[in-house]
């Protein structure tokens, strides 16, 4: 993304540093010795240098990790890899996946209404499409909770699960 924008500062920066030559040009034909800083440029070079700063933490893997966190649903799975492929092609590196809300397979081994039932199983088969599409760069595995993950209790859940359990598919 910041090349995006560099591109676009750096093509303004010239324009405005073109401006400068002539606003030059108009002082001496004013006898004016000096020209007003143009704080316009300054401005310019001063986001660009802040654009170039956060660009170089956002693609430094020692120092910024980022997680994409899917749900084996056919539209998020599909969003997920098109944003993945904008992350790559923007240099930003990706550090895993996280798929989320995922139902325990053995629910669907009771007397369940059928609506659950082929939730469940059109669950695992997108379960398989997530796992041919991000294969071993699926970090974890969180079960759907009870409720969203909001407070604390619901927080140190998720982390337990996270960290301490390893994630892995239920």
């Amino acid at each position: 993304m910041a090349k995006v924008y560099d591109e676009w500062i750096n093509k303004i920066t010239k324009l405005r540093e073109d401006m400068g030559q002539y606003d030059q040009v108009a002082a001496t034909m004013r006898r004016e010795d000096t020209v007003q800083e143009d704080q316009i440029l300054g401005e310019l070079t001063y986001i660009k240098n802040r654009i170039n700063a956060s660009s170089q933490i956002l693609t430094d893997r020692k120092r910024t990790a980022f997680f994409f966190v899917v749900v084996p649903e056919e539209m998020i799975i599909l969003d997920t890899k098109k944003a993945a492929a904008l992350f790559a092609k923007f240099d930003v590196p990706l550090s895993g996946y996280i798929v989320n809300r995922v139902l325990p397979p053995d629910l669907g081994r009771g007397n369940i209404p059928p609506y659950l039932r082929n939730r469940i199983a059109l669950q695992q088969k997108h379960m398989g499409g997530i796992k041919a599409a991000f294969g071993d760069e699926v970090r974890a595995y969180v079960p759907e909770m009870e409720r969203d993950i909001t407070g604390l209790p619901m927080i140190e859940r998720l982390a337990q699960r996270l960290f301490v359990d390893g994630g892995a598919p239920s």
